[in-house]
């Protein structure tokens, strides 16, 4: 006689529409139940797409009919209201549990963004912060890759995500749920409502501090977040070179216009220190984040070299605040972490 594990099997074969997970291993199958070669399966999900049930149904019911031994299959399926993002005119909302959002923002892309925000997420937690971190670049997620995790989340009773945890800190990343040379292919709807699932419908418990690792510019994304979630600030990550500047400038106007502070300017790849010699080279130039800071008269918040261990550490998924906290970078990012957690818990 079929078992419902060998259903369970059989399942995981069937992919969430837009996903290549599979819909156990998202949590979906709430019960499966096996009488004789009769089968009955409870599928319980939240969309507000009529398609994606649909598809599901039809998939499931393939998967089952194609099982040795199953004579008859039925497939109820459950749907759920997701819940609804906040209107942009009700104004930004809390998210409960968490103190702190603080947006990691850039103009433009290459600057290191996502390795201040993974690097300052670590640095807040070991100073003893409890800390999450959103990869909110739902096209180019990087944050699974630089916290070395291929883990995929799991869903707890009430439908949330369950983060997936390093090194003490949650986190949620588009790439925990893609297979490595997946695209996630997303029109603008589509954008917002993941956005608003990957913030409101992760079960994120008590932090504070919950860091947002934005895609670079200023579009469907960034506007979602600053509309609808009260960030306590923002932080803006350049490069020296005026090119990076430029662009830089465009975020922090956008934070003004939407009444968010902007924290501080971090400055990334500001030298290089050649390990032979000890000589320092401005390869973009010099200054650059400096003077943008006074311009905007907030506080340049670090200067962070050119580092083998930074890079490494990127690649290998092992961030250098944890591993290499006594080179330049780790300790620029442990002064960083005490900057912000001062400017913020006087504010």
């Amino acid at each position: 006689m079929i078992s419902a594990e060998q259903i369970r099997d059989a399942l995981k074969g069937v992919k969430y529409p837009g996903f290549n997970r599979d819909i156990v291993s998202f949590g979906l199958v709430k019960d499966v139940r096996v009488r004789g070669n009769d089968v009955e399966v409870h599928i319980a999900l939240a969309t507000a797409d009529p398609k994606i049930p649909e598809a599901i149904h039809q998939a499931a019911m393939a998967a089952l009919r194609g099982l040795p031994g199953v004579s008859s299959a039925e497939v109820k399926i459950e749907v759920q209201a997701p819940p609804s993002a906040p209107a942009a005119a009700s104004g930004p909302a809390r998210i409960d549990g968490v103190r702190h959002i603080i947006a990691i923002a850039s103009g433009k892309g290459g600057v290191g963004k996502s390795t201040v925000a993974t690097n300052l997420a670590v640095a807040l937690q070991r100073s003893g912060a409890r800390v999450g971190l959103c990869d909110c670049d739902l096209y180019g997620p990087s944050i699974a890759l630089m916290f070395g995790s291929s883990e995929r989340p799991t869903a707890d009773d009430e439908n949330r995500i369950i983060p997936v945890e390093r090194y003490g800190v949650k986190l949620m990343s588009m790439g925990f749920l893609l297979d490595d040379d997946s695209p996630a292919v997303l029109r603008g709807p589509m954008v917002t409502r993941y956005t608003q699932q990957f913030l409101r419908q992760v079960a994120w418990g008590d932090l504070d501090y919950l860091l947002l690792d934005l895609p670079p510019g200023t579009g469907d994304i960034q506007l979602t977040i600053v509309q609808t979630v009260a960030l306590s600030g923002t932080i803006i990550v350049t490069t020296p070179q005026e090119v990076a500047l430029l662009d830089a400038r465009k975020a922090s106007r956008m934070f003004a216009k939407t009444n968010v502070p902007v924290l501080g300017i971090v400055e990334n790849m500001s030298y290089f220190q050649c390990p032979s010699d000890g000589v320092q080279y401005d390869l973009f130039g010099r200054g650059g984040g400096s003077r943008e800071a006074q311009r905007l008269g907030v506080p340049l918040l670090g200067e962070i070299p050119i580092e083998i261990a930074l890079r490494e550490g990127g690649d290998l998924g092992r961030p250098a605040t944890e591993f290499a906290p006594d080179t330049v970078s780790g300790m620029a990012f442990a002064q960083i972490a005490q900057l912000v957690r001062k400017t913020v818990e006087k504010s």
